[in-house]
């Protein structure tokens, strides 16, 4: 596959450690580039005395990383030659044993050897540059890295296998022959050549607006599955708040008494939650602080309330509604809530019929934390609220990224701006489509990575981590 046109020197050879900082089993020292097998051989001697140069590519052989006559440690080293690898360039990759001393000492050796230490993400940002993968299955890599339930891992997985990128090369394949066919109409006018009519023109067009929309649709829902929904538990002290937050997280991770404003501080937990990265996250009770503590633990909670997707506001059906659930409430109501209604196994003193009047709280969930009652009514009032009442179906093609959401965005405006300007009677207009198309398809191609800017680039490939 021909390389990209990226500006970016891949002549060095790169070196670091691919496995996470601790101790462990087995530690991975990862070298991709020209020189890597040539400044492994310097280092590594093999039981059978071969070089690593006269070995076939995937070969793992046993032996010992030496520094001069002493022996650093015993590995497994393995080769991958290119373009048979991550990166497609030559790549060697030794497994030491799992010291973080150990690994910087070698990881040292095969720097003074001639390699660099690699930049974040620089591995994958190679297997990019060197046309392995397109800037889609890139991300995927990240966030398979980064994700919190089984459904993310998932839709990244589908995305590294490359379901998003075929279904983007197609679109934008379709809309790359209606371009030419529009540029034929304006080049090839008095020619005695077939060409398409206007009507089929707009017809692709907007066939192709709509494959557009449908990813566009899907994007809130896969970005759901990628990032979680950010869930806070609110109310006044001792409704319940952290009970519950236990009650998620089926263990005792807040402390929990019978006196009020036991939690000073916001606790932040992620649930699985059928494929839903759920971030629950349990606030200080907000009423009249009397401590700093107090005070600096409901600013945090306020603080979490302004960012949070939904909202469960906790009140106590054994006790009256009051300033402080008002106040709470005012500080709420821009945000979906679900009031759960905590205590259903005392005596009621609070008016829920009164308080379903009330437009900001029309989703009630009645429950007892003590008893272990309804706690699943709850969970199924956060999955109505996060799928507007809809099944969470993950097997259609999904866009997880706000940068491919954009970009497809800008593509569907563009097909549509091509349309209007094709309606129009006047001669100049298919040259107006015409320019309207060239930016879709530069918009697809910005997704792929074809026609990305090189910041962006280097901003993506700069959250991964060193070795990946």
């Amino acid at each position: 596959m021909r390389k990209r046109n990226h500006t970016y020197n891949t002549d060095d050879t790169i070196a670091a450690v691919s496995t996470a900082p601790g101790i462990g089993g087995i530690g991975i020292i990862r070298l991709s580039g020209k020189k890597a097998i040539q400044i492994v051989d310097k280092i590594f001697v093999s039981k059978d005395k071969v070089k690593l140069s006269a070995r076939k590519t995937y070969t793992a052989c046993y032996g010992r990383i030496k520094n001069k006559s002493e022996i650093v440690d015993e590995v497994i080293v393995t080769i991958m030659r290119a373009p048979g690898s991550y990166t497609k360039e030559d790549v060697v990759e030794i497994n030491c044993h799992g010291s973080g001393v150990l690994l910087r000492r070698v990881l040292d050796l095969a720097l003074a050897g001639g390699a660099r230490l690699a930049e974040p993400g620089e591995f994958t940002k190679r297997a990019f540059i060197n046309g392995r993968i397109d800037l889609t299955q890139a991300e995927a890599v990240l966030d398979i890295i980064n994700a919190k339930t089984e459904s993310s891992t998932k839709i990244a997985a589908r995305q590294l296998e490359g379901e998003l990128s075929d279904e983007i090369k197609l679109i934008k394949e379709a809309l790359f022959g209606v371009l030419v066919e529009v540029e034929a109409q304006i080049d090839f006018t008095e020619e005695d050549i077939e060409l398409l009519a206007k009507k089929e023109i707009i017809r692709r067009l907007k066939a192709i607006s709509g494959k557009i929309e449908s990813l566009i649709d899907n994007a809130t829902k896969g970005m759901i599955l990628k990032e979680g929904v950010l869930c806070v538990i609110c109310g006044r002290p001792n409704a319940g708040k952290s009970s519950l937050m236990n009650a998620f997280l089926r263990r005792n991770r807040v402390i929990v008494t019978p006196m009020p404003g036991t939690t000073r501080d916001a606790i932040e937990e992620v649930v699985n939650l059928e494929g839903v990265p759920l971030v629950v996250v349990d606030t200080a009770g907000i009423t009249r602080a009397v401590d700093v503590a107090e005070i600096k633990g409901i600013q945090k909670s306020k603080s979490y309330i302004k960012k949070a997707d939904i909202i469960l506001f906790m009140l106590d059906l054994n006790k009256k509604w009051s300033s402080v659930d008002e106040n709470i409430l005012n500080s709420i109501k821009e945000k979906p809530i679900i009031v759960v209604a905590n205590k259903s196994d005392l005596r009621r003193k609070l008016d829920l019929k009164k308080i379903k009047k009330n437009k900001y709280l029309k989703k009630i969930v009645k429950i007892s934390l003590l008893k272990k009652i309804n706690l699943r009514f709850c969970e199924k009032a956060i999955l109505e609220t996060i799928w507007h009442g809809k099944t969470g179906n993950f097997e259609s093609v999904l866009v997880t990224s706000l940068r491919h959401k954009r970009e497809l965005a800008r593509a569907k405006n563009s097909v549509e701006s091509a349309v209007q300007a094709l309606n129009k009677r006047k001669a100049v207009f298919p040259e107006i489509a015409a320019s309207f198309l060239r930016e879709g398809v530069f918009s697809l191609g910005a997704v792929l990575g074809d026609t990305a800017d090189i910041d962006i680039l280097d901003g993506i490939f700069s959250q991964f981590c060193i070795g990946k």
